[in-house]
């Protein structure tokens, strides 16, 4: 494993870490996108069902663990625990517009015709997308919390450090994958707004940024990467 694989676990888990403390501490989901966080729960679902089937390493397993697990919590905690706080009235990305499209596209490009691959493709598809519901939000509020915002940013330095481990397995391992890299790139542009005005914000004030009014288009769907060794971020 290379350093920007593993940094890029380490962000994405970051960015899990500090939503469920800012829930479970705050005692409110204000701010987050419940429907974001089904969507990825749906991700990481169908991504790892080969958990009890195909075993990488020890580190590969509990990663996934840590990801499934986390992704179910944070849902019950925004649809029942903390219900009362959920703010529906924000929350109205049309999530079919990116889930029918991405199943569609994973039966139709994919690497093998098989269940498990096709759901693991589906799931880095609706991956690249499943963020839009959660910046559609901050765009309609007009601002996001800090902890929203650090939430957002880690993300996006999982998805971009996810860039830099595809280009180093392709000098250092041999290995390139022309799908894999534009899904990255996908998921990488909805944040590069986001990006800068964090980085600005950040450097003006020392506290979270004003949100701008973020896109909220759905973005080309990217091919999604080929089978091989998957990381513990799975990409």
């Amino acid at each position: 494993m290379n350093l920007f694989r593993f940094l890029g676990d380490l962000s994405h888990l970051l960015a899990i870490i500090l939503l469920l403390l800012k829930i479970w501490k705050s005692r409110s989901c204000a701010g987050i996108s419940g429907k974001s966080q089904v969507l990825f729960a749906v991700v990481f679902t169908a991504r790892y069902l080969d958990l009890f089937t195909n075993y990488i390493s020890l580190y590969n397993t509990c990663m996934k663990v840590v990801y499934i697990a986390c992704s179910f919590t944070t849902v019950w905690m925004i649809y029942s625990k903390f219900k009362a706080t959920y703010d529906g009235n924000h929350d109205t990305f049309r999530v079919e517009f990116l889930v029918f499209p991405t199943a569609v596209l994973a039966f139709l490009v994919n690497h093998d015709f098989t269940p498990l691959e096709i759901l693991w493709t589906f799931s880095i598809y609706l991956e690249s997308v499943a963020i839009l519901p959660q910046l559609f939000m901050v765009s309609k509020t007009g601002e996001a919390e800090t902890i929203t915002s650090h939430y957002l940013f880690a993300l996006g330095v999982y998805r971009t450090l996810y860039l830099f481990n595809w280009i180093w397995r392709y000098h250092f391992e041999g290995f390139f994958d022309l799908i894999a890299i534009v899904a990255g790139l996908v998921q990488t542009v909805l944040y590069c707004d986001f990006f800068y005005l964090y980085i600005t914000k950040e450097g003006e004030e020392g506290t979270s940024p004003a949100s701008p009014v973020l896109p909220v288009e759905a973005q080309a769907m990217a091919l999604g990467p080929r089978p091989g060794v998957r990381g513990a971020g799975s990409r």
